[in-house]
């Protein structure tokens, strides 16, 4: 391939990928107005200033671009859990938890492309994406717990506890945690002395 052709296929990948965030951008104000399971492609393409169409050469309907989406908020999510737990010490689970459930209270993208993902488990490519970046997550909170995650024993564990921290942010999410008289701080501090060493 001559140089020049090199060059124009790699302006097209960055632009193709620049069009990709701006749609993925646009997907976040409308889920972010309209919730992510009210989330349409024709919303999301009037938002981001293209024919409902053209979001078909980017993602095949609303359930992958949700999973992008959802796997965005994935890679933030696990940003944040590691931020939180740098310095080290006691209470890096709970540090790690209450991160993941500051932004999991923001976005409801994580539990509704839970919904999207095919029951049999498909192989494209955002599922893909959306899983290994769920892995991600796990494993910071693996890290988090102490916890090597080496036996079966120890993984089901890591799921446990992320499964705790999801629920707990639906609930907090939706005020049923303080409808049943609980804070989010206080089930913190339980989960860490359960799962932390």
């Amino acid at each position: 391939m001559s140089k020049a052709a090199d060059l124009k296929t790699q302006r097209r990948a960055l632009a193709h990928a620049a069009t990709r965030g701006s749609i993925l951008e646009a997907a976040r104000r409308v889920a972010a107005r309209d919730g992510s399971r009210e989330m349409s492609l024709r919303g999301v393409a009037a938002e981001a200033g293209f024919a409902p169409a053209a979001l078909y050469g980017y993602f095949s309907g609303k359930d992958e671009l949700l999973l992008a989406l959802a796997a965005d908020d994935l890679s933030h999510l696990s940003r944040a859990m590691r931020d939180a737990t740098r310095g080290g010490g006691p209470g890096k689970l709970s540090a790690a938890a209450s991160a993941a459930l500051g932004v999991l209270r923001e976005t409801e993208s994580v539990a509704a492309a839970l919904g999207a993902l095919p029951a049999n488990g498909g192989a494209s490519e955002a599922e893909r994406l959306f899983n290994g970046r769920m892995i991600a997550a796990l494993k910071v909170l693996s890290e988090a717990s102490g916890n090597r995650a080496a036996t079966r024993d120890e993984q089901c564990d890591v799921v446990l506890v992320a499964a705790a921290v999801t629920g707990l942010a639906m609930l907090a999410r939706s005020g049923r945690l303080a409808a049943l008289g609980f804070t989010a701080d206080e089930i913190l501090a339980r989960l860490d002395g359960r799962f932390s060493p």
